[in-house]
């Protein structure tokens, strides 16, 4: 069933636990994050960076019937978007969560393009995240871990004058992979302290690869109720693919072998964050109309 993000993260706050976001940019990935969404009953967020070469309204369409047509709720949430026009015509492909990136401007000039595009999204039920402070690259971890990590008073006035519905917040993760040996150190103090100054406000982690699963586990107790994943999922999916043990050439087994290396580490995941078990069911009102069934309405 397709909901809006901010009905997956009220709950997951109220009931202190964490929502995967997966990253996914193709059938392949979107149909194994349901399924494993499914198969655990646990909520899920499909993550859609436009970084990708997507047809965004082909893609939005169709992870919209995807979305749908599952047993748990789903959201379709378009990650990082850096333009009002992205993020209009991911709107208008269905998604039903997007992600206001404003976080590299000045503080009052993140809040104006933000609050502009709140009240879009709002309009049509469409949920919004924001960035504040900055979370940047694993590759360039020494010297972008204490560039812009997020001050709790500003997120308390941000939250405040823009009217979103979840915050992501910079505490010592970054996008993409550590290099090797290293993992981030996370600021739980400085975790605390914004949940507690932004009144128990829903916040979101970015950059969950690679932060352990025991990190991951205490974020998600202390508030912060999702986490986005990529680097991770497709890592395991190459594993899978170069450790598949196929008859031949195995080319027909290909997008079992990924579903397989994808799925298994997102499902260890979901069961990290402890959203295994939280889904819930929706009602959903169908309005039927009797149709006459005549030469001229079939036509």
């Amino acid at each position: 069933m397709l909901v809006s993000m901010k009905e997956i993260l009220d709950r997951a706050n109220q009931e202190n636990y964490a929502v995967a976001a997966p990253v996914v940019q193709t059938e392949f990935n979107a149909r194994t994050a349901i399924k494993c969404a499914e198969e655990l009953n646990a909520p899920i967020i499909l993550l859609v960076p436009l970084i990708f070469d997507y047809d965004v309204d082909l893609f939005g369409r169709y992870l919209k019937e995807l979305a749908q047509s599952a047993t748990v709720p789903v959201a379709i949430n378009h990650d990082h978007g850096s333009d009002f026009s992205s993020a209009v015509e991911c709107i208008r492909a269905g998604f039903s969560s997007i992600m206001v990136d404003r976080s590299e401007l000045p503080f009052e000039e993140n809040i104006a393009q933000v609050k502009e595009l709140v009240k879009v999204a709002h309009a049509v039920g469409v949920s919004v995240e924001a960035e504040l402070g900055h979370v940047g690259n694993a590759s360039n971890y020494d010297m972008d871990r204490d560039a812009a990590l997020t001050e709790p008073e500003l997120a308390k006035k941000f939250i405040e004058e823009t009217g979103i519905d979840c915050l992501a917040v910079a505490i010592g993760t970054a996008h993409g992979a550590y290099n090797k040996g290293q993992m981030p150190y996370l600021d739980y103090e400085r975790l605390a302290e914004i949940k507690k100054v932004t009144n128990n406000f829903p916040l979101v982690l970015h950059g969950g690869s690679g932060t352990g699963d025991e990190g991951l586990s205490k974020v998600a107790k202390m508030g912060i109720n999702k986490v986005n994943i990529g680097c991770e999922l497709f890592a395991s999916a190459i594993d899978a693919i170069e450790n598949a043990d196929t008859e031949g050439n195995g080319a027909y087994g290909f997008a079992n072998i990924i579903e397989e290396g994808y799925g298994s580490r997102l499902k260890h995941f979901i069961r990290v964050l402890d959203s295994e078990g939280k889904a819930w069911k929706v009602k959903k009102m169908i309005k039927r109309e009797k149709i006459e069934l005549t030469k001229e309405t079939i036509l």
